[in-house]
């Protein structure tokens, strides 16, 4: 019903323009059957890969954080602001003396506590055999047996007190948890860090590869659904991305990693996240970019030149195709994909048609023509 509706539209449309290029001058009959000279293209068929250009955003890869892990005073910066670094790479030193005074501290807990623990085994070793003559009371030996687990028990707590004592003695040698590029510096020399809160000192970006995050609106990805399932496009490779700088030649291969399961209702959009490689650094975060996606193929697709597809009143499109005797015929169709400056054809259009895209203007269906090739197709056959 929907095409027949389309149909009459046009049809009515097709009439009003004859009607309106009929005029009342009278001119003698023989002239309007005079053939007027048009630009043709032959209709052909071609393989055609279609994509679509979606704008997008580079993110990176990984985002390290460079934070201080224990208080003091930063001491040393031994990094070079918008650096390449790598992962363990020294960037701050703190004041390591106090954390260095708490490890010794800490050591000497840990010897007191052996040694508490030597003379509690020492006690427990001489009572063992008192006991069974009696010659020591139950009671005296019970206790020495629990202040032997007593001892055990302070000698793990100062062993842990001294691991932490030199972990945080470590912390004060800040280092860089990924390999990436480094941007400015937080803090300076001099500056008290990690006072209360894990202070942030810098922040390392990998940037190669990089993501590209891109949106898609979900009627297209839709209609693109229908024609691969209608037969109308195969699928081609659907992985395979390319992404471009706008305003520059730069262009760079990538590969799509995944579409979101989920539409943003505010937008219609859905995400989708692409790879790149990023040897040279040119793609940096926050940069916007043109993404090309492609959408499937077509084998025997059919394109005309844009400026020569019409459109009725309701937006139904219709091209002039020069018809049996060297006439005008107005020809409804359906539109696919703008491919660059041309339109594909879906439906309307046959190999071998010959569609008119010079000479348009008062043109009317019945007009007896003189059919020229464009000088685009001529030059294509030579």
């Amino acid at each position: 019903m929907g095409r027949l509706r389309a149909a009459g539209t046009i049809s009515a449309w097709v009439v009003a323009m004859a009607l309106a290029g009929c005029g009342a001058s009278g001119e003698p009959e023989a002239a309007a059957e005079q053939a007027r000279p048009v630009d043709v293209v032959a209709v052909t068929t071609e393989p055609l890969v279609l994509t679509t250009e979606l704008p997008g955003r580079i993110e990176p890869v990984r985002v390290a954080e460079v934070r201080a892990r224990v208080a003091g005073i930063v001491v040393q910066k031994r990094f070079e602001e918008g650096a390449d670094v790598k992962a363990g790479e020294l960037l701050f030193q703190i004041d390591p003396a106090p954390l260095k005074a708490t490890v010794s501290r800490a050591e000497g807990e840990l010897a007191r506590a052996e040694a508490s623990l030597f003379e509690a085994q020492a006690r427990v070793k001489r009572y063992k055999p008192l006991v069974k003559i009696e010659a020591v009371s139950q009671q005296d030996f019970d206790t020495a047996t629990a202040d032997l687990r007593s001892a055990k028990a302070a000698v793990r707590s100062a062993q842990a007190d001294l691991e932490t004592a030199r972990l945080n003695l470590g912390y004060a040698s800040v280092k860089a948890p990924i390999s990436g590029r480094i941007g400015r510096a937080l803090v300076t020399e001099g500056a008290l860090v990690g006072q209360g809160e894990t202070t942030l000192m810098a922040r390392i970006q990998q940037l190669d590869p990089v993501y590209a995050d891109f949106t898609q609106p979900v009627a297209d990805a839709l209609r693109l659904r229908e024609a691969l399932k209608g037969g109308q496009l195969s699928a081609g490779d659907s992985q395979a991305l390319s992404i471009g700088i706008e305003g520059t030649d730069y262009q760079r291969q990538g590969e799509l990693l995944f579409t979101d399961v989920s539409v943003d209702p505010g937008t219609g959009q859905v995400s989708l996240r692409g790879k790149f490689a990023n040897p040279d650094g040119m793609l940096l975060p926050g940069m916007y970019v043109r993404v090309s996606a492609p959408q499937g193929s077509d084998a025997q697709a059919i394109l005309v030149p844009q400026r020569a597809v019409q459109r009725s009143p309701d937006g139904s499109a219709l091209v002039l195709v020069v018809g049996a005797d060297e006439r005008v015929e107005a020809r409804p169709v359906h539109t696919g994909a703008m491919q660059g400056s041309r339109w594909q054809i879906s439906q309307g259009l046959a190999s071998g048609d010959r569609v008119i895209v010079g000479g348009l203007t008062g043109l009317q269906p019945g007009t007896k023509v003189e059919p020229r090739p464009t000088q685009e197709q001529q030059a294509s056959r030579q």
